[in-house]
């Protein structure tokens, strides 16, 4: 029986051999590679490093877009018994360095010439780095002697398995279950980024964990385009992927995303809130532009798929009158949706954040059941899922078989399982503070267990709002309840401390750009809308909307719009579109204090 990550993949790739294992899409174009081909690159590359003097349990770094040599690497790290430290390609170069100083990496592969000069720049910072391996060497400099091409390291590792043909599997083979795979580095808004220490059993707990709950089959596709670097991605995506011998097509980004999607007809998704939020928004702005009968339809279509959505959820039968209108929906409505991501999606994820029931009831009534969970890097991705037989939207789900969930005294989230990590790297003291003294680990969200067993998570413990007056407040709901209008990108709710909240939107300029053409507006670039009076009157309106369905301490009483786009690369949103919210407020300090005039707050 397999007991790490290198010998499960040896095993599929032995199982599936010329089967199509994984392709990206590069500049238009999609490269593939077979089962065979996948670990004979990831062997080549594994023994290359070992040619480079990597051992186990040395780190190597990776700053790469997806790409097939993402995982390549990765695998090939893995195999040999390092580890591998993925590395965000937004960060800047300070950051950067010191990830590779701190986790002491003595290779950093690097995707072109932009990582590259990352590293160069800062290089000094990281005294262990011994040679920097370039996967796209085009346009770099690479006249140092401790640069190289990701070619010449796997002609190096062709060389050795030539002399050594067994030490692959050798080296495979002694990995033990509890050493460390990986060390991702969470964020550091609150101080320097902490790599959390994942072994082999944790990932492997995982896999135990969603075989139990999930339905995922060698007969699946899916089309990724989250980031690699993400641990949810990485392990929920690629790592289990490998491990069901699910078929993988990476995406070329996000715009492609739809136009990927249509054509590689994917029948599992993974994706965050944020990416069902937009397509939602997408459809009901777009809805919103047709005659008064089609939105009369499509308005009837909703009601009919909401209430079939609440029926399948609490198990009971649809009666006939309304399974004959669904049908009619479908055919209306809901078919459309379906055909947009393909036509065989069963299950798309939806994890991390709360999304609205409006939306998920939407897609369920397309046939597409969103999955909605909850977990975090700490926890090596889930801690509790939906299932298809078993769920109540509006919740995590119930804890997965391989962890433990209990609700500390003042509502936080504590976690116990095969799947929770090992520490923080060279970090003990923040290690001990993120365990309870009887070993639980402390996740920093509140919230709570209900009667059936579901996990509801109500919003981050550090982020909980509470006023001058004493109020707690979750500002996760109001944002999420002011989202489900298309006109708000983001929704930023501030407030704690203070005798009432106030708002940061980002504007859908599409949705400005219709709202203003339907409201009689003229102007030449739905830009310029954002300064015009005309044209915030109507945002006025947009905000006083969602203010009715809010309790009066809920409300907010004050908004400024943000005109430059919320985005990973400005720093404002992580990999999976979460608000950095404390990056937010300080980013946006004196915008947020003009709304609290010393006479009022």
């Amino acid at each position: 029986m397999a007991r790490n990550i290198g010998q499960i993949f040896r095993d599929q790739a032995r199982k599936y051999g010329d089967r199509l294992a994984v392709e990206k899409r590069l500049r238009g174009t999609w490269h593939g590679c077979t089962w065979k081909e996948y670990y004979d690159s990831a062997r080549e590359i594994g023994l290359g490093l070992y040619s480079l003097g990597v051992r186990k349990g040395d780190r190597v770094a990776i700053l790469s877009q997806n790409r097939l040599e993402w995982i390549m690497s990765d695998m090939g790290i893995m195999g040999i018994g390092a580890c591998t430290v993925p590395i965000y390609v937004t960060l800047p170069a300070e950051e950067v360095a010191y990830i590779i100083g701190n986790s002491e990496s003595k290779v950093y592969i690097a995707e072109d010439s932009v990582a590259l000069e990352k590293a160069l720049e800062k290089k000094d910072e990281c005294p262990s780095l011994e040679k920097i391996v370039v996967i796209d060497p085009e346009a770099c400099d690479m006249s140092h002697d401790f640069v190289m091409s990701l070619n010449e390291l796997k002609t190096l590792g062709r060389d050795l398995g030539k002399i050594k043909p067994e030490l692959f599997d050798r080296l495979t083979d002694e990995i033990g279950v509890e050493e460390i795979a990986t060390i991702v580095y969470t964020s550091g808004t609150t101080g320097p980024p902490k790599g959390a220490m994942i072994s082999h059993s944790n990932v492997l707990a995982v896999f135990d964990g969603l075989d139990a709950v999930v339905p995922a089959y060698d007969t699946d596709v899916t089309v990724p385009f989250l980031p690699l670097n993400h641990v949810y991605e990485r392990v929920a995506g690629h790592l289990y992927g490998m491990h069901k011998g699910i078929t993988t097509h990476y995406a070329q980004n996000i715009d492609t995303i739809v136009e990927d999607i249509e054509t590689k007809m994917p029948t599992i998704i993974l994706a965050v809130p944020r990416v069902c939020e937009k397509v939602y928004a997408r459809i009901v702005s777009q809805v919103r532009e047709q005659p008064q009968w089609k939105q009369a339809v499509f308005n009837w279509a909703k009601d009919v798929g909401a209430r079939v959505s609440k029926l399948k959820e609490r198990k009971k039968p649809i009666p006939l009158i309304l399974g004959l209108q669904h049908r009619v929906a479908y055919e209306l409505v809901y078919k459309k949706l379906s055909e947009a991501l393909g036509g065989r999606v069963r299950w798309m994820t939806a994890s991390g954040a709360p999304i609205a029931r409006e939306i998920v009831d939407f897609f369920n009534a397309a046939g597409i059941f969103v999955i909605e969970g909850y977990g975090m890097t700490e926890t090596t991705a889930p801690v509790s899922l939906n299932t298809i037989n078993d769920y109540r939207f509006g919740t995590a789900g119930k804890p997965l078989p391989c962890n433990q969930v209990r609700i500390a005294d003042d509502g936080e989230i504590l976690v116990k399982g095969g799947n929770v990590f090992k520490g923080y790297w060279k970090m003990p003291e923040q290690t001990r503070e993120a365990f309870t003294e009887d070993g639980w680990l402390k996740t920093g969200d509140i919230g709570y267990l209900d009667d059936e067993g579901y996990l509801l998570v109500t919003d981050r413990k550090k982020d909980l709002i509470i006023t001058a007056g004493g109020k707690n407040i979750a500002p996760q709901n109001i944002e999420n309840l002011f989202k489900e209008d298309p006109l708000f990108e983001q929704f930023v709710v501030i407030g704690d401390r203070k005798k009432y909240l106030v708002g940061l939107a980002n504007i859908n300029l599409e949705e400005a750009d219709r709202t203003a053409r339907e409201e009689g507006l003229k102007f030449d670039t739905p830009e310029e809308l954002l300064n015009r009076k005309d044209f915030l009157s109507i945002v006025n309106r947009h905000v006083e909307e969602r203010n009715s369905h809010l309790a009066r301490v809920e409300t907010i009483k004050y908004y400024r719009i943000v005109k430059e786009p919320f985005s990973e690369e400005t720093g404002e949103l992580t990999p999976s579109l979460k608000v950095k919210r404390n990056f937010v407020m300080e980013k946006y300090h004196d915008i947020i204090e003009e709304m609290y005039p010393r006479d009022l707050s």
